[in-house]
């Protein structure tokens, strides 16, 4: 099996923390023979501006385009607040979403039965619930032109962005969550304003267009962005796939993402086109941000960078079966009443993030014989 190279960005707060753990898990699984990942290191983010005065420099933007895939900690923290807009941390991360074209983000709320509890909805609500938001990455009203600042002759200032969508960049993510469907419940929501805006109704005519042409066998039903985050905390288990744009993507998963109960524990993937021969680029990355408060204090909850990692093994390299063994050991850790400070609850034994890395660690010795 020829070695697969992995760039891991730890980047800043709690990311290098929580990465050890990965790290140690990717360890694990090349030593008993399940991997062969060859795995190198570099900077992004405040780190990085600290090192080099640039948050992603030119060198390590290569090596994420020529690595099988990325897997990134966090980026930002108060103590670069003030830099520059064009300079700040997050800059680094939008660089690689955009050199490396990931316009589709694959964001999971799956809420673990052990876990269901924690919800802010009733447990009848989120119980089993397992929903695929898939957003649009890189265009909309995020990177529409024009936009910016200006001042008006009568002395007022107008802020201005532009959402844009053209039918290949609707087409193309509307078919990541297509495929994605008929390998779980074959049922897409497409979401978007179709009756205010122009950019949602040619969204609604194009996934409805592509559904029709490649992929008659998936459930296809349209629904306005108010209904969507309506329904999410009304009857959340009617998803599966939801396909949307940036903006509301940006919105409805965060949204989503709080039915789970915990930040802490939901990972990401950020895909690119396909390159050929089945390989396309690829970023993977925890939800939670770099949470500054706790960084450094052996607090932060690593199962969300872990099971990112379980995404790309999963994603980019087809290894369902060792996905599969990581999921079911962080699910089994669970069961067995172990958390971090972030999900712990009456009854169980509160550990810091070594001590959730060794219990998943122990736990894959199991699964593995």
């Amino acid at each position: 099996m020829t070695a697969k190279n992995i760039l891991i960005l730890a980047g800043d707060g709690i990311g290098p923390e929580v990465m050890t753990q990965v790290k140690r898990i990717i360890d694990w699984m090349n030593g008993k023979g399940l991997t062969n990942f060859a795995v190198s290191e570099g900077l992004v983010g405040g780190c990085s501006y600290d090192a080099h005065g640039t948050p992603l420099t030119d060198e390590t933007m290569q090596r994420a385009m020529d690595a099988d895939a990325v897997l990134l900690g966090a980026v930002g923290g108060p103590q670069w607040d003030n830099l520059d807009f064009s300079v700040k941390p997050e800059r680094g991360l939008l660089r690689l979403r955009k050199d490396m074209e990931l316009f589709a983000n694959l964001r999971p709320a799956l809420v673990f039965d052990a876990l269901a509890e924690a919800s802010s909805l009733k447990l009848e609500l989120v119980k089993g619930l397992d929903i695929m938001i898939v957003r649009e990455l890189t265009g909309g009203v995020y990177f529409g032109q024009p936009r910016g600042i200006e001042t008006l002759p009568n002395g007022e200032r107008r802020g201005i962005n532009t959402q844009v969508y053209t039918t290949s960049e609707i087409i193309r993510v509307a078919e990541v969550a297509f495929d994605l469907a008929r390998k779980r419940g074959s049922r897409v929501h497409s979401v978007e304003k179709a009756n205010v805006m122009e950019s949602g109704l040619l969204w609604r005519e194009e996934v409805q267009k592509l559904r029709d042409a490649k992929y008659q066998d998936v459930h296809l039903e349209h629904m306005y962005a108010d209904n969507c985050a309506m329904q999410l905390v009304r009857t959340p288990r009617q998803f599966d796939v939801i396909v949307t744009d940036n903006l509301f993507g940006d919105l409805l998963s965060d949204c989503a993402a709080m039915l789970t109960g915990s930040l802490g524990m939901l990972p990401s993937a950020s895909l690119g086109g396909d390159l050929g021969g089945g390989k396309r680029r690829a970023l993977y990355e925890p939800v939670h941000g770099s949470a500054p408060d706790i960084a450094g204090q052996n607090k932060a909850n690593p199962l969300a960078c872990i099971l990112s990692y379980s995404m790309m093994l999963r994603y980019s390299f087809g290894l369902l079966k060792e996905a599969d063994l990581l999921d079911q050991a962080a699910q089994n850790v669970l069961n067995a009443g172990i958390r971090t400070g972030d999900i712990m609850a009456a009854g169980c034994t509160q550990v810091g993030t070594d001590g959730m890395g060794d219990a998943i660690l122990a736990e894959l010795s199991k699964l593995n014989g």
